[in-house]
């Protein structure tokens, strides 16, 4: 059987306002079908394989899909041996094409859109209309396969052969402006329901180039048609974020669903965002970048139509970027990394944060922790699993999170803990390297209360060292943070030792003038208040076993309990 990938095309999007079939007699007579075949036939034939001969039989790819539609209803009606067709004379590789076509349109991603427009309708109603079209082409698939077959089947596999994920619209009033009245027709995503596992295949797999900034409004060059928009609107932090996408991005801005909080309806209507991203402009050239609307103290994101961009690092970056630039601006540091909340057997608490750029091992280090635990770690809350930020209290440093999920690579995970969840999960490129998941593993509520940092380590993947080393001073601690170094591991375009500033290239980098001051007085007021200060090793960049991580997890461990 060919293996169709969902890589190779764009998503396919069913807009139930327009596409809705009563039965099976509906959905096989309509115009999709027969799209969808003749999509099936311009691929096969390339193949020129016994399935492509037998289904063209010499015709024209519109033809033959017109030929074998008029058999599959002549199937609806009729017995099997009541019809005369070509396409029956030989009923096993009628079955073997038919079932080629059904794996085909299953391989493709689809995603079913509803639009509310002031109804009255609910979430749940708008469920039973996704599940009604994917119960109606499950029920078109298995009353053709036992027609040709000539009995009923014994096993049935309860797939989601229809939409993979369905999404509610609704066109909210918001404080546009002048200056963003481009966007005002642009509908919102007031509601999703996934189907997961999601598998998704992007045609890039990793990320490339920097996140630079812009000095003129790209507003100024959105020239897009509505109807090929949608807004996520995100709750970054307690940042307020329209996150808007070119509908072939729909992938990626289906799963923001699983790392970031989706905005209410009273927390978008009459409001103005903090951050705006236009994601896949087909008006502009290329790259990633942000400008600060000082008028209207509106941070925007603009990424250039490129299916590269596929990869969903590149709408979460540049959301981040955004939202990092955006608390430089209100004195907060940003942190690249991840922070955990420990609740160990004695009922102590203990906040972990680690800081490093992509591949250093900061989720990696909390999923070791999580899996050596046994009875010595009581609960793991996440406080952030990629960025967080920095900010001083009452002279002492707390942090707050920015997502609710997690967007790490399946290769540093402890083996079977992607699929631990997987119920909830979205995959991309599940088969290859770098493959990567994206998973919720917190709250809103917890990842933006504000938590105490009692412990802050820079994860060091590239020294074969094992365990945990906690500098004397801020002047041995800050250099080894600012200068960001790591072992690239295939996750951006960087190979071999690489060094970024303060190992966050999503702000800090471009704002190293506001970012200086903010780092020197958080290590300043951390080794005021004696909190633990060190790195790490998670060898990750010299070792490919896991073994470092876990005996640096478990030094660690023991270290919690001094």
């Amino acid at each position: 059987m060919v293996n169709y990938s969902e890589g190779s095309n764009s998503p396919i999007i069913i807009n139930y306002k327009e596409t809705y079939f009563k039965d099976i007699f509906e959905l096989v007579s309509s115009k999709e079908m027969e799209e969808v075949l003749a999509s099936y036939i311009s691929i096969i034939k390339k193949r020129n394989g016994k399935i492509a001969k037998y289904i063209l039989k010499n015709k024209t790819n519109y033809q033959a899909a017109n030929d074998f539609i008029a058999c599959l209803k002549k199937l609806l009606i009729f017995n099997v041996e009541e019809i005369v067709d070509e396409y029956l004379e030989d009923r096993n590789l009628f079955l073997k094409t038919f079932e080629d076509i059904y794996t085909f349109f299953r391989s493709r991603l689809k995603f079913g859109i509803i639009e509310l427009n002031n109804s009255v309708l609910t979430s749940k109603r708008f469920m039973d209309i996704d599940n009604h079209f994917n119960n109606l082409v499950l029920s078109f698939y298995r009353t053709i396969g036992e027609k040709v077959q000539g009995h009923a089947n014994q096993v049935y596999r309860q797939l989601n052969p229809g939409s993979n994920a369905c999404v509610l619209l609704n066109h909210l009033e918001w404080q546009s402006g002048d200056t963003y009245r481009k966007l005002a027709a642009i509908p919102f995503i007031n509601t999703i329901m996934l189907r997961s596992p999601l598998l998704i295949h992007p045609a890039s797999n990793k990320r490339e180039g920097t996140f630079d900034e812009m000095f003129e409004n790209p507003i100024k060059e959105f020239n897009e048609s509505p109807e090929n928009w949608f807004c996520y609107p995100a709750k970054i932090g307690e940042s307020l974020a329209f996150i808007y996408f070119h509908k072939d991005f729909i992938t990626s801005g289906v799963s923001l669903a699983n790392l970031f909080e989706m905005a209410t309806e009273d927390e978008i209507r009459y409001k103005k965002p903090d951050l705006i991203c236009l994601f896949g402009m087909t008006t502009v050239n290329e790259g990633c970048k942000f400008y600060y609307d000082q008028e209207n103290d509106i941070y925007v994101g603009q990424v250039a139509y490129d299916k590269k961009a596929e990869y969903f690092g590149y709408i979460k970056k540049t959301c981040l970027t955004l939202h990092n630039v955006s608390m430089l601006s209100k004195g907060n540091l940003p942190i690249h990394g991840a922070m955990v909340s420990i609740t160990l057997t004695d009922g102590s608490i203990k906040n972990i944060a680690f800081l490093g750029d992509s591949g250093a091992g900061k989720s990696e280090t909390i999923e070791a922790l999580r899996m050596i635990s046994e009875d010595r770690i009581r609960d793991m809350d996440i406080v952030f699993d990629d960025m967080g930020s920095f900010y001083v209290e009452n002279g002492e440093v707390y942090a707050k999170g920015t997502e609710i999920g997690a967007f790490v690579r399946l290769d540093d995970l402890e083996s079977g803990a992607a699929y631990r969840d997987m119920d909830r999960s979205i995959f991309f490129n599940p088969e290859t390297t770098n493959a990567r998941v994206v998973i919720p593993v917190s709250t809103y509520k917890d990842i933006i209360k504000g938590v105490k940092v009692d412990m802050f380590l820079y994860a060091n993947n590239y020294d074969e060292e094992i365990g945990v080393y906690y500098f004397k001073d801020a002047q041995e601690a800050r250099p080894v943070f600012v200068e960001g170094k790591r072992k690239a591991l295939g996750t951006t375009d960087e190979k071999g030792i690489s060094t970024t500033y303060f190992a966050n290239p999503f702000g800090p980098e471009q704002k190293q003038g506001e970012t200086n001051p903010l780092i020197d007085n958080i290590f300043e007021t951390l080794f005021a208040t004696n909190t633990k200060v060190g790195q790490i090793y998670t060898q990750l960049g010299v070792s490919n076993t896991g073994e470092g991580i876990k005996s640096s997890a478990r030094q660690l461990l023991e270290e919690l309990y001094k």
